[in-house]
């Protein structure tokens, strides 16, 4: 079974999506699931996890009606205030919808320290009553701050999204590297093998420009803490599905195929608890 673990849908707004600049063009536009579901068959995808993209409470009710409605999305990472002093009522509320799995905040748009803060810690902190996960997404240099963070909560399911961004274009390695191995050493932290051909030269990747990056995370997480993500249809500004997958499928092709399968479904089948 093949899960895609990360991947978005949206209706395109010019001003609340602003972070899609000219330069996205390919991606400037409507993405939903009837776009998406022949594009899983084709490459053999059995199902996927819907990630927030705006930071609203209404795009994760949107995500939710979209889940209800379509079989092959397994599961929703959601938006939620967790600064909010109503924030326990909130979650007792999302509790309700068995496909909601956990929450997401674009950190890598925040200043220094965001993860630090108090109020943001004592809301992530309180995801565990619910058994609520929670993606770290950030970029290589908030990956300090992401251990500072995620130490302070053990008993919160982390996964790390998009690898935190390495500067794979410029092929720079080694603080993200040692970063990375840090945070791995944190047994409540796992990571998403996706967002990587967006960091690459978007016309001029080649597949060996990710594996040095490939050899630390895999390394570090073991195939036991690493899930598969398109993080389609971003992607398509640097690759096709089928382009974006296969770096990832041909790397795999040196492990066992039960370590396959796991890294390419089994994983996130357990980490977002998913019902297949």
């Amino acid at each position: 079974m093949i899960i895609d673990a990360h991947q978005h849908f949206w209706i395109f707004d010019l001003e609340r999506d602003s972070w899609i600049t000219p330069e996205m063009g390919v991606i400037r536009k409507n993405f939903l699931p009837e776009d998406l579901r022949p594009v899983l068959r084709s490459n053999g995808v059995d199902g996927c996890v819907a990630v927030q993209a705006a930071q609203t409470d209404s795009e994760t009710e949107f995500l939710l009606q979209l889940a209800e409605a379509n079989d092959f999305v397994k599961g929703v990472v959601g938006w939620v205030d967790l600064r909010s002093p109503n924030l326990y009522g909130q979650l007792e509320k999302y509790s309700q919808f068995e496909k909601l799995k956990g929450f997401r905040h674009v950190v890598q748009g925040e200043e220094e320290g965001f993860m630090l803060q108090p109020d943001f810690i004592k809301g992530v902190g309180q995801l565990v009553a619910f058994d609520f996960t929670y993606d770290i997404l950030i970029r290589a240099n908030q990956l300090e701050e992401a251990f500072n963070f995620a130490v302070r909560l053990p008993n919160i399911h982390f996964v790390l999204d998009h690898i935190a961004k390495p500067l794979i274009k410029s092929g720079e390695i080694e603080k993200w590297s040692s970063d990375i191995r840090k945070l791995a050493e944190l047994p409540n932290v796992t990571c998403k093998v996706s967002g990587m051909v967006t960091e690459a030269d978007w016309q001029n990747w080649e597949k060996a420009d990710f594996r040095p990056y490939l050899d630390v995370v895999f390394e570090a997480f073991g195939t036991e803490r690493l899930l598969y993500g398109s993080d389609w249809p971003v992607c398509l500004v640097a690759a096709e599905y089928e382009g974006a997958k296969g770096i990832l499928t041909d790397y795999l092709s040196m492990f066992s195929d039960r370590e396959m399968a796991d890294v390419m479904g089994q994983n996130a089948v357990k980490f977002y608890n998913l019902d297949v």
